[in-house]
C-alpha cells in the first residue's frame, strides 16, 4: 500500500485508468476509517481498487472494469442492493454503505434470478419466525436469540432427537463450564488462531467459551484437571464418546449478524471421541452413518468434502498425510459421494465437511467430522495399552446438526414454515362449532396433550368457522379438527389437513392412534 504514502489512489494497471492525486493529509483524513481494513486485506494478498468519484470513496476488487468517461454508467440489466457496513473500528463511523450489484447477460436471466430471490424471501426464516411467533431478537442482548414457546419446542425437539441417537450409539453427555482462563486457550492453540472471536469478560484473563473443541476436555475447575486425564485410562475403556450441549459464544461484529444463521450465543451438538489408532476408521464410518441417518429424517441429500492441510497449521506434515489417508479410506468405505477440498482443514487436523442441499437447491455446511492428533499431544493425554505401555489416543471432533440455531433457520426455509408433524410447534387445532361443543373441544385438547402433541383450541366466539379454519391453516397447524354437536354425541372429530384435504369424521381415539403412528420422525409435512 505504498501508494497511500504517496497520496495517490490508483486502479489496477489492467483497468481503465482513473487516477486522482490528493494531498497526503486529506487522503488520510478520508481513508482513516478504512485504513485498518485495507491493510488487513492487502496483508492477505487482496488487490483493492480505490476510486474517488465526486465526494464519495469507492472500494472495488481489482478485477472490476471501470468506465467513467461519462457521468452515467451504461450496464446490462442489473439489480442493486444497499446495506450498512460494519468495520473493525466503527467508532465515529457514519454514512458508510455497501453497494452490491448483479449484472446479467439478458432480461431472461434477470427475471429467473428475480424469481429465485422472491422464493428465497418467501422462505426467509426471519419472516417465518415472526409470523409463527417462534423467536425474536432484542438490543438488550445483541446477536442472542429469544425463543418463544413454539420456537423452544422446535429447539428442544431437535436436541432430544440427537440425544436419543446418542444413547443408541454409545455416547454419554457431559456438562462443562462457560468461563475459562486464557491459559487454557493458549495451551490448546485456539488463542493463536481465534483470539479475535473470543468474548472477553470484565474478569482478568477469563473468557466466555467460544468453542467446545478444548472446552470438552475440562472439568468444573478452569485450567486444572481434564476429564480424560483425571485418572489413568485403559485401552479397555476406549472408545470414549462424550457429548456436550453447552452454550457457546462468539464475538461477532454487529454487521455480520443475520437472524439465526449468525449469532453471538448458540448451542452445538458437539461430541468428541477418544479412541485408539486401530479403532479410528470404524469410528469415522460410524460418525458418517450418524450423519446420514439424521439427514435422511429431514429429507436432505448431501455430499462430503475431505478438507486437507491448511496454511498455517499445527503438526508435522507426515502426521497430516497419515490422517488424511485415514479419512480418505473411511470415505471410500462409506460409499456416499465425496471430493477433495484442498487447504480447508482445521488448523489442528484434517476434516470431513458434509454439505446438504435444501428444497430450493441451496448448499449448507452443517455437519463436520474433524480428526485431531494435536490436542492429545498438547494436553499430554495417554492411556495404558494391552502391552502395559502408555499410548497417545486419537481425538475426533464431530457435530451433526452444528449450531441448533442455524439448523432451525435452514429447516424453516427448507420446509417453508410447514413443519413436519414430529417437529411442528403447531400440530393440532380443535375448532368448536357452537357453544355446546366447547367443553368437548377442551376434552380433545387434553387427550392430545397427554399423548404429547402440541394441541390448541380456537374458542373465539366472534369468528366464523371458515375464518377459524383459514387462521389455523395460515398458522401452519398440521391437522384441524372441527367438532360440533354430532361430534360431541358420537365421540368423533372432523379431520382436515392444513393443505385443505378433508379426511371426514372419525372416532377421536382412532385419530389419536393414527397421529401417534405418524408422530415418529419423518420429513413429510402433511
Amino acid at each position: 500500500m505504498d501508494y497511500l504514502g504517496k497520496g495517490e489512489m490508483l486502479t489496477n494497471r489492467d483497468l481503465n485508468k482513473f487516477v486522482h492525486k490528493m494531498e497526503r493529509d486529506k487522503l488520510f483524513m478520508c481513508m482513516e476509517h478504512f485504513r485498518d481494513l485495507l491493510f488487513k486485506l492487502m496483508k492477505h494478498g487482496t488487490n483493492i481498487t480505490c476510486c474517488l468519484l465526486y465526494f464519495s470513496i469507492f472500494l472495488f476488487s481489482a478485477t472490476l472494469s471501470l468506465s467513467l468517461s461519462h457521468s452515467v454508467l451504461s450496464v446490462p440489466p442489473f439489480s442493486v442492493q444497499v446495506s450498512p457496513v460494519t468495520l473493525t473500528n466503527p467508532v465515529g463511523m457514519s454514512g458508510v454503505m455497501r453497494v452490491m450489484g448483479v449484472a446479467f447477460p439478458g432480461e431472461m436471466e434477470r427475471e429467473e434470478w428475480e424469481r429465485e430471490q422472491e422464493e428465497t424471501r418467501k422462505r426467509d426464516h426471519r419472516r417465518i419466525g415472526k409470523d409463527q411467533e417462534l423467536f425474536f431478537f432484542n438490543d438488550v442482548s445483541p446477536g442472542s436469540c429469544f425463543f418463544l414457546p413454539k420456537g423452544a419446542h422446535i429447539y428442544n425437539t431437535l436436541a432430544d432427537f440427537i440425544k436419543t441417537e446418542y444413547r443408541r450409539r454409545g455416547f454419554h453427555e457431559v456438562v462443562t463450564p462457560t468461563l475459562y482462563s486464557t491459559a487454557l486457550w493458549e495451551r490448546s492453540g485456539h488463542w493463536e488462531h481465534y483470539s479475535e472471536n473470543i468474548t472477553h469478560t470484565p474478569l482478568h484473563s477469563v473468557l466466555l467459551c467460544p468453542t467446545h473443541c478444548s472446552g470438552l476436555l475440562n472439568n468444573s475447575s478452569l485450567c486444572s484437571s481434564l476429564m480424560f486425564e483425571q485418572r489413568v485410562r485403559s485401552w479397555r475403556e476406549l472408545p470414549l464418546r462424550w457429548a456436550d450441549f453447552g452454550a457457546l459464544h462468539r464475538n461477532e461484529l454487529s454487521g455480520a449478524l443475520g437472524g439465526l444463521t449468525r449469532v453471538r450465543r448458540f448451542c452445538q451438538d458437539d461430541a468428541h471421541i477418544f479412541c485408539t489408532p486401530e479403532q479410528l476408521e470404524e469410528e469415522i464410518i460410524a460418525c458418517l452413518d450418524f450423519v446420514r441417518s439424521v439427514y435422511r429424517v429431514f429429507g436432505f441429500s448431501f455430499h462430503c468434502l475431505l478438507s486437507t492441510r491448511p496454511t498455517p497449521c499445527l503438526g508435522e506434515p507426515a502426521l497430516w498425510d497419515h490422517a488424511e489417508q485415514q479419512l480418505e479410506r473411511s470415505l471410500q468405505q462409506f460409499g456416499e459421494r465425496w471430493q477433495f477440498n484442498p487447504g480447508d482443514g482445521a488448523f489442528y487436523g484434517p476434516k470431513i465437511d458434509i454439505q446438504i442441499k435444501d428444497a430450493i437447491g441451496r448448499q449448507h455446511q452443517c455437519a463436520t467430522i474433524q480428526l485431531d492428533f494435536q490436542l492429545p499431544i498438547r494436553f499430554d493425554l495417554q492411556y495404558v495399552g494391552g502391552d502395559g505401555e502408555t499410548h497417545r489416543p486419537v481425538m475426533v471432533h464431530r457435530a451433526v446438526l452444528g449450531s441448533l440455531e442455524r439448523m432451525i433457520a435452514i429447516l424453516a426455509e427448507n420446509f417453508s414454515g410447514k413443519w413436519p408433524l414430529w417437529l411442528s410447534p403447531a400440530q393440532v387445532m380443535i375448532i368448536p362449532v357452537g357453544g355446546g361443543s366447547e367443553s368437548y373441544a377442551q376434552q380433545v385438547v387434553r387427550q392430545f396433550r397427554e399423548a404429547g402433541f402440541m394441541a390448541d383450541a380456537d374458542d373465539d366466539q366472534g369468528a366464523t368457522l371458515n375464518k377459524k379454519i383459514r387462521s389455523a391453516q395460515l398458522a401452519q397447524y398440521n391437522y384441524i379438527f372441527v367438532v360440533g354437536e354430532k361430534e360431541c354425541v358420537s365421540g368423533t372429530v372432523n379431520v382436515r389437513t392444513r393443505g385443505g384435504k378433508q379426511l371426514g369424521r372419525r372416532l377421536t381415539e382412532k385419530v389419536l392412534e393414527e397421529r401417534l403412528d405418524l408422530a415418529p420422525r419423518s420429513n413429510h409435512t402433511d
